[in-house]
């Protein structure tokens, strides 16, 4: 009969065991694709048995899926450690921009872009994605409006922040195929400069006025 103190190192091998499979399966999502991230390959990058991996996952997309969840909790832990050591004074703007490139960047945005193009033509595959990217997403616009207090009942402020979302998942697709460290650089540093002015100098509002003209 096993022991609570039996049922232990089990258990934490079995965490371990997860763990290795979701990053491997990150890994192959962000190197070889859809195609290429199947259970076999995760369970020979993760050093365990396809038995194993299935015990874990008994199907293919539950472990995808749960590899996307991975990601998420991933970047968001990150987002939460990059907010708190945003400095202070003249930089600050620059350095959230950077934050908000870099959380769509890296192996894990990498392995999400493949999941985002093969859920472009699986319904299914699509209606569990949306949301999850949704939630990073809340959570990176959540963060910028935070750390720039920025008012978003100003006209233009919810809009500048969204398009720094925007540009920083096009940067993260475009360095899927080329390294482009300096351009990068040089349009997060303009982008910060145009996006302080907006901040600070609120467009006018764009709503028509009421009409006096009697029908």
């Amino acid at each position: 009969m096993d022991t609570a103190s039996d049922r232990e190192p089990r258990q934490e091998r079995s965490r371990v065991t997860r763990a290795r499979l979701l990053d491997a399966a990150v890994g192959c999502l962000a190197e070889r694709g859809v195609s290429g991230a199947t259970v076999g390959a995760v369970a020979e990058r993760a050093g365990v048995s396809r038995g194993a991996a299935q015990h874990h996952f008994p199907t293919r997309e539950g472990l995808l899926l749960a590899a996307l969840r991975h990601m998420v909790e991933s970047r968001s832990a990150d987002l939460r450690r990059r907010a708190d050591a945003v400095p202070a004074g003249p930089e600050r703007t620059e350095a959230v921009v950077q934050m908000v490139v870099d959380a769509f960047s890296g192996p894990d945005f990498d392995a999400a872009l493949q999941l985002w193009a093969a859920a472009a033509s699986d319904p299914a595959l699509r209606e569990r994605v949306i949301p999850l990217e949704e939630q990073v997403g809340r959570a990176v616009h959540h963060a910028v409006v935070e750390l720039l207090g920025a008012d978003e009942s100003i006209p233009g402020n919810r809009e500048a922040v969204q398009a720094t979302l925007d540009l920083a998942r096009g940067l993260g697709l475009a360095n899927l195929l080329t390294d482009d460290t300096a351009r990068r650089r040089r349009v997060v540093a303009q982008w910060a400069v145009m996006l302080d002015r907006t901040l600070r100098e609120p467009l006018p509002s764009t709503r028509s006025p009421r009409s006096t003209t009697k029908r």
